[in-house]
C-alpha cells in the first residue's frame, strides 16, 4: 500500500528594509496569498458532472456545453483563477480569488465538450473517474489515452470517484434513499467483508489511476458526497484533497479534506452563490 528558535532579530530601516517593503507590495499587488494557517482563505468548489449539446433536455446532472461555457466566462471576467488539487498538496501559492472546478464519473463529454473549453480558456479542472469505466468497453466514458492527454496539457487532474462503489448495476449509479450509498458499510458487514469491498476498491482505484495516467491522484470525491468513518484513515492518507456535498464555500483553514463542494445545474447559477 502506498504512503501507507531561535529569537527573533531586530531589522534596522536601511535599504533592505525598503527593498522588503517593496517586494511585500509587489506580492499583493499579483494578488498571491500563502493559505495561511491563522486566517480564512475561502476557496469555491464547483461541481459538475455530464455536459451535453445545447438543445438538450438537462437535469440536476447535466449542463449544456454554452452553460458551461458561459460560467468559465463569468468566472474569468470575475477575476476567479482556476487551480487544481495537487497546487494545494504543494502547498504552492493561490491567487487572491482560487475557485476549483470539478467534474464527477468521468463522461465521454470531459472530453469532447469540456476538455477544448479548458483550452480555449486556459482554464484547469479535477475529473474524478469511476476507475472501473475506461477498463470497460463503452463509449460513454473517458478512456486512459483520454486521461493521459488531458493531464499532460497541464489543464487537468484526474481524481478518484471509486473503483466500482457507485451504485452500479441495477441501479444505474444512482443514490438509493433507503440504501447503503458508495463507500457507506453495510449493516452488520465484517470487518472482512468491508476491507474487501470497500478499502480494496478505494486502493484499486489509486493504484489504476497512478500506473495507467502516470500520475498519483491527489484527490478524492466522495461518491454521492457521503462518508464513512471507517474508510477516512485510508481515503486521508492515500489523497491529500478530498471533496463531499454541502451547499458552501470550502475554508482552507481547516486543512483540505472535507471540502464542500456546491453543485451547479442549469438552474442555480454562478451568480447565485459567488460574488
Amino acid at each position: 500500500m502506498k504512503r501507507h528558535t531561535r529569537p527573533a532579530k531586530r531589522h534596522a530601516w536601511g535599504k533592505w528594509g525598503i527593498s522588503a517593503l517593496v517586494a511585500a507590495a509587489l506580492v499583493c499587488a499579483l494578488g498571491v496569498w500563502r493559505v495561511s494557517a491563522h486566517g480564512r482563505m475561502p476557496l469555491p468548489v464547483l461541481m459538475y458532472h455530464h455536459v451535453v449539446a445545447d438543445g438538450t433536455e438537462c437535469n440536476d446532472m447535466t449542463v449544456t456545453e454554452s452553460r458551461l461555457e458561459k460560467d468559465l466566462c463569468w468566472l474569468r471576467d470575475r477575476g476567479y483563477q482556476t487551480v487544481l488539487p495537487r497546487e494545494l498538496a504543494k502547498g504552492d501559492p493561490l491567487p487572491e480569488k482560487p475557485v476549483l472546478i470539478t467534474f464527477d464519473d468521468g463522461y465521454r463529454s470531459n472530453y469532447d465538450l469540456l476538455y477544448p473549453l479548458l483550452q480555449k480558456y486556459q482554464m484547469k479542472a479535477v475529473i474524478s473517474i469511476i476507475v472501473e469505466m475506461p477498463e470497460l468497453p463503452t463509449d460513454n466514458f473517458v478512456t486512459w489515452d483520454m486521461c493521459r492527454e488531458m493531464v499532460g496539457s497541464g489543464l487537468v487532474e484526474i481524481g478518484s470517484h471509486s473503483y466500482e462503489l457507485h451504485n452500479l448495476g441495477d441501479l444505474g449509479g444512482s443514490f438509493d434513499p433507503n440504501g447503503v450509498n458508495g463507500i457507506q458499510r453495510r449493516h452488520g458487514e465484517s470487518d472482512e467483508g468491508f476491507q474487501t469491498r470497500v478499502l480494496d476498491d478505494i486502493q484499486k482505484s489509486y493504484d489504476l489511476i497512478d500506473q495507467k495516467v502516470g500520475q498519483a491522484p491527489v484527490f478524492f470525491a466522495y461518491p454521492f458526497g457521503v462518508k464513512e468513518p471507517d474508510a477516512e484513515d485510508l481515503v486521508n492518507r492515500l489523497f491529500p484533497v478530498t471533496a463531499v456535498t454541502k451547499p458552501k464555500i470550502a475554508d482552507l483553514k481547516r486543512g483540505f479534506h472535507d471540502l464542500p463542494r456546491i453543485t451547479v445545474t442549469m438552474n442555480r447559477e454562478l451568480s447565485g452563490v459567488l460574488k
